[in-house]
């Protein structure tokens, strides 16, 4: 027996009179017409995604950012995407699959469409916000420290759509999905109480910003580094020993923070306490922890140093010389560098530096000791 001839496929409308009559005679050789529909289907993205980065970078040319160019340049790719998903449908239409086949086919390929576009729009989302977030003049609600904020809704959002989308694709009704979805949350909702505690707290301290990346903050429990990173779940802490620390974002919302690069400026200010002997000339000590302050590269010349009296200790007059650093992670080093100046700066100006003395008086009561007592008894 001979297998039935397979019926041509009939030319689409939208296809052109003058291709009209190749198209009816490739039909008869489909697999032949598939292979050129979806060739020319992928020269057209190629050509259509060159198109729209030339002339979108013409656009974009007088703008001083390389944020524009990766969007351009994921618009271009989503663009050609869809054309060689169109060209690949149109491919497996043209072959005559049976229908079920077809069907089946022609989901996967939205399928894998629909998960090629969520990964572009989540990329296309966070480039988004951090231009949004330079346009300090119309959107000051979106900033670097809300970027994390917006970018998780956004990816809710991105997903679920796309959930919903797949769903309708294979013809799933997504109504008891979420009905078992609501069920499944109330018992994660239990069993991670920690975890939300820390991404809700996560939210507050984004919207909140008691601190920011950069910041050199002191917790509580003596904990003190440049914050590196503000997550959802939790914030990390770069200390001086290069050790980073990850704190809870429950604990860090729950207790005190200082943050030494807050204020009106980032500067934060060091405190040098020196003593000198009773006798010194007070006005050259002053003018000497002055000089010494100011001749420092790294100590800010604004606010000036300053050098103050603190009161009359037990061997020593106390002065405190106060100056100030860019950042809070200089004030190690800076300090360092300050007492071993001002060390060797009073030694050269014959200023005593005292130290604790403590002087024993022997008082005399006028009555015998014991060896006085014996010697008189023998004597006697």
């Amino acid at each position: 027996m001979t297998s039935p001839a397979v019926a041509p496929t009939a030319a689409p409308d939208w296809l052109p009179e003058a291709l009209v009559g190749p198209w009816s005679f490739l039909a008869t050789y489909p697999p032949v017409l598939a292979l050129i529909v979806l060739v020319v289907g992928l020269g057209l993205a190629i050509i259509g995604r060159m198109l729209v980065l030339q002339w979108g970078g013409k656009l974009t040319s007088g703008v001083d950012s390389g944020l524009d160019t990766r969007l351009l340049r994921i618009v271009a790719n989503v663009a050609a995407l869809i054309v060689s998903y169109i060209a690949a449908v149109l491919a497996i239409q043209v072959i005559g699959f049976g229908e079920s086949v077809e069907r089946i086919l022609i989901n996967v390929l939205l399928s894998l469409l629909i998960l090629r576009l969520i990964q572009s729009a989540m990329r296309a989302s966070h480039i988004g916000l951090e231009i949004l977030s330079r346009i300090r003049d119309r959107f000051e609600i979106v900033e670097e420290r809300t970027i994390p904020l917006f970018e998780l809704v956004l990816t809710l959002v991105i997903i679920g759509a796309a959930a919903y989308a797949l769903l309708m694709v294979w013809d799933i009704n997504p109504t008891a999905w979420l009905a078992s979805a609501g069920v499944v949350g109330i018992a994660v909702g239990f069993a991670a109480r920690d975890t939300l505690a820390n991404l809700f707290a996560g939210f507050f301290i984004i919207a909140d910003a008691p601190y920011k990346l950069g910041d050199y903050i002191v917790l509580d429990g003596g904990e003190r580094g440049e914050v590196t990173r503000v997550g959802l779940r939790s914030t990390r802490l770069l200390t001086r020993d290069d050790v980073e620390i990850t704190v809870p974002n429950s604990e860090m919302a729950t207790s005190k923070v200082y943050n030494e690069s807050g204020g009106r400026w980032v500067k934060f200010r060091i405190r040098i306490k020196v003593g000198v002997a009773y006798g010194s000339d007070v006005d050259q000590v002053v003018e000497l922890l002055e000089r010494i302050a100011a001749a420092h590269d790294t100590v800010c010349q604004d606010p000036s140093p300053r050098v103050r009296m603190r009161g009359f200790g037990d061997s020593s007059l106390d002065f405190e010389l106060l100056c100030w650093v860019n950042h809070p992670v200089e004030r190690g080093i800076v300090t360092h560098q300050l007492y071993m100046k001002i060390y060797k700066a009073l030694n050269e100006a014959g200023i005593e530096i005292p130290f604790p003395q403590r002087d024993v008086w022997v008082r005399d009561t006028g009555l015998p000791d014991a060896n006085g007592a014996r010697n008189r008894s023998e004597a006697e």
